[in-house]
This record gives structure tokens, sequence and C-alpha cells, in this order.
């Protein structure tokens, strides 16, 4: 809990970092209306008020740019520092009430000698399609326990790991109905590992790995806001196929499934529930099973610690304002990865709490700790909410 704080006194002070790329328009109710013949030019200190105010000096349906970046300090990689570019934006055509699009770029290195580059954007089009992308450059010094619950389970398998990832995602989803939606994705997948101390836990998989999957993704979508929702519930349901005729070496078909559910409890506090599963038949590699633990689910493990061919998961949060631009949120949930029917004798709990700090209207930095099993913890430091 002491690095929590550490890390949240860091980014408050690292605020100040901060500058800003944004369209000029006219600031809305928060700022006082001043009627002016000419353009009235304001001073460096106006600037960086409007900078650190809730909407940035705009009105919420403009186009912005934000910057916000610090050194924190997570469980998993050390101490860090990471810088964010956050975008909010309406493509040509879109009528004002449609929501913005929104788009991130995230750049991170830490003691432990990692680094990443990561770009995630959301593109919403006039005719109600939308484009979502990921791409991510890393290079990940992390432990590796082996495959399947028991091998993670056991602290004598853990050793270092470490390689270098790429991986290119996209799916450009067409309406086919009220908050429905359907098209193709694709996804790229390269894994470069060095040589790790027990090789028997790898059972006999290659250490560079090729991954080439192409198939679809349905969705339906009634959420307020895709970054920042209150009301209405997401479903997601993506196949991803991977045959050998595509140059894969390891054959194999990944069923991906998310749920979401968003329901006001009184003023200001918002109740949010998440199941996620993944299924992968045929033949993965090592580094493509499903994997527990990461920034937004089962938070608190160890990413890959336990990874096998599947997994369940589920979290119930709890996200309360207290007061002007601060928050906090509660979460309680489990899971498991498994291999047939028996891995669901297993189960992985996981609580924790977090804070939260209105940056922009409606996007929040978002510091997080979470309790897992046998004492693990860990701390995510990340731009909007989980999920």
């Amino acid at each position: 809990m002491k690095q929590f704080f550490i890390a949240l006194s860091f980014l408050l002070l690292a605020s100040n970092m901060g500058v800003e790329a944004a369209t000029a328009v006219a600031s809305d109710s928060l700022v006082a209306d001043t009627v002016a013949s000419a353009p009235v030019k304001k001073t460096f200190f106006q600037k960086v008020w409007d900078y650190f105010s809730l909407d940035g000096g705009h009105s919420e349906s403009t186009n912005t740019f934000s910057v916000i970046g610090g050194p924190y300090y997570e469980s998993t990689s050390g101490l860090a520092l990471s810088v964010v570019g956050a975008a909010s934006f309406r493509m040509n055509g879109c009528d004002s009430l449609s929501q913005l699009s929104n788009a991130q770029l995230a750049v991170t290195y830490t003691t432990n000698n990692f680094w990443s580059l990561v770009l995630r954007n959301n593109v919403l089009f006039p005719n109600d399609s939308r484009l979502i992308t990921q791409v991510d450059f890393e290079y990940q010094p992390s432990y590796f326990w082996g495959m399947g619950f028991d091998n993670g389970d056991n602290p004598a398998n853990k050793m270092m790991q470490k390689k270098y990832l790429a991986s290119v995602e996209a799916e450009l989803l067409f309406s086919i109905g009220s908050s429905l939606k359907l098209g193709p994705k694709v996804r790229w997948d390269y894994v470069n590992s060095d040589t790790i101390a027990n090789p028997l836990l790898l059972e006999g998989q290659d250490l560079v790995l090729r991954n080439y999957g192409l198939g679809f993704a349905i969705e339906y979508d009634s959420r307020d806001l895709i970054t920042d929702a209150t009301t209405g519930c997401y479903l997601y349901l993506g196949q991803t196929f991977r045959p050998k005729f595509l140059w894969n070496h390891y054959a194999f078909s990944t069923t991906d499934f998310k749920a979401s559910y968003y329901h006001p409890l009184w003023r200001d506090c918002t109740l949010a529930a998440d199941f996620n599963a993944m299924f992968n038949f045929g033949n993965p590699s090592w580094a493509m099973m499903a994997q527990v633990g990461d920034s937004h689910r089962m938070r608190g493990y160890y990413t890959g610690r336990y990874r096998d061919k599947h997994m369940l998961n589920a979290q119930v949060e709890l996200r309360q304002h207290i007061w002007g631009r601060h928050g906090v949120v509660l979460w309680a949930g489990g899971g498991n990865v498994f291999h047939n029917s028996d891995g669901f004798k297993h189960f992985l709990p996981n609580f924790g709490v977090g804070y939260r700090f209105a940056f922009r209207r409606r996007m929040n930095i978002r510091l997080d700790f979470g309790f897992a099993k046998s004492g693990q913890t860990g701390f995510m430091f990340g731009l909007n909410e989980a999920f």
C-alpha cells in the first residue's frame, strides 16, 4: 500500500510536465463568459490554469489532445516513467450529439529495463461504423512459471525470461442494427524470447513465434460513454482463426467473449460488472495461451503467471465520486485458467481498491492496488476505467 501512495504523490507532482495541443474554441459554462470585440491573448499562467482545469479550457464537444506523464511504481516492472498522450476528436460528418472518437499513445520505461510503446484508438464514423486498433511494441523482462495452473502455483518454477513482443490488431465493425455491429478482424503477433533456466517448462515449444490470424467480431454496445460508462451494457464476441496455411507453426483458433454492465446506484455512484472468457482450440503456443492478470482484469496477479488454453474471470466494481475531481473504486472478483474440466476445482480470488482523478471531463487517471492469492499484490497506472 505504501507503493500506492508514493506513486500517487509522484503522479500529482509530475502532472506539471503536461503540455497541450488542442483546437482553439470558446470556453463552456465552467469558465466565465467573456464578451469582446477582439480575441483576448491569454497569459502563460492562464494557459497553465486552463490546461489543468476539468475541461482543459475547452468545451466537451471539441477536438483535444492532452499529455500527462510522470514516475510511478508497478509491482511487475519496478519504478517507471510513463508519458501518455490522449486525444478526443469527432470525425468529419458526425453530428454534435455523437460520441467522440478517442486515441492513446503511451511510452513507458522502467528500472527493470522494460520498455513499451502502445497505440490504441477507437474511431467512430458518421455511418455508425467503428475502427478499433491496437499496436504494441515491448521489451519485457518478466518471470515465467510454465503452463497450467499447477506450474503457475509452484513458486519453485519462477524464472526470468527476456523477450521482445510485437502485435497489431484491428477490427472494422459495421452497424447492422440498433447498437449492434459486425465486421472483420485481423491480428499479427511476434515473440522472440531468450532461453530459460528450465527449458522443460516450455514443453519443447519454440522460443521465436509468429502468428497470423483472421476472423470476425460482433458487438452490442449501449454504453452512454465508451471511456467512462455509467449506464448501459457491452457484449463482445470475437473469433480469430490461425490455420497452418497462414504460415502458423502452431495452428489454433481463439474465441473471446466479454460482457459488461453499468448501473447507477445512488448519487455519483456506478455499479459496474464484467465477465470475460477466452477459449483456445487446437495447439496454441505458450505465448498465445490465455493468461490471468493485467491492468484491466484480475488486477493484482502477475501477468502470465497462470496461463493455459482456456480462461474465465468475473469482477464487480463500485465507482464512487467523492468531491471535486476525486473518486474511489472498490472491486472483487475471481477466475482461473484451465485445460479441461479438472481446472474448475481451482479458484483464484481477486479484490482491490483504486483512486480516480478527473484529468479531463469523464477521462480519469487510474491508480489501482489489487490483492490476489497467497499475498500477491499489484499496482496499476492507467487512463480511463479498467472496463
